[in-house]
């Protein structure tokens, strides 16, 4: 059995998706394992993971505004007001979505399906780095 682990860094540009199926894919090649599970861990608590379709930006797109909706920046609706309007907001997001992704690596690749891409959902309204644990254990 063997194991791997590491962290992919990410910049984003504010509240939006960012695909890092290229850096996941590095990192698993970087492993050396041909068959396993590949764990991801984003170790932030206003941004979030998820697998969603990467062939039609709308769809991340449609995805950024569903969840404008179910959390609205709003002074008036949340206690938690001390790091800005978007924060709260983005906590419940984050609450909603993914932190954490577990995921098949077949034949030295991550087993997702012909349309899926991971992402990293930015919450907040300005750009920040992200970190993303990652770890692999197989053989």
């Amino acid at each position: 059995m063997r194991q791997h682990q590491g962290t992919i860094t990410v910049r984003t540009s504010g509240t939006g998706c960012r695909e890092i199926s290229e850096d996941v894919s590095s990192f698993v090649a970087e492993s050396g394992v041909e068959n396993g599970l590949l764990t991801l861990v984003i170790l932030h608590t206003s941004a979030s993971l998820t697998i969603q379709e990467n062939a039609d930006p709308d769809v991340q797109t449609d995805l950024i505004d569903a969840l404008a909706r179910t959390a609205p920046e709003s002074g008036q609706l949340y206690r938690h007001t001390a790091e800005g309007p978007d924060d709260m907001p983005a906590h419940i997001k984050s609450a909603l979505t993914d932190t954490t992704l577990s995921l098949p690596v077949m034949d030295g690749h991550i087993r997702l399906g012909t349309w899926q891409g991971i992402y990293v959902l930015e919450h907040r309204r300005r750009g920040h780095q992200r970190r993303i644990a990652c770890h692999i254990i197989g053989t």
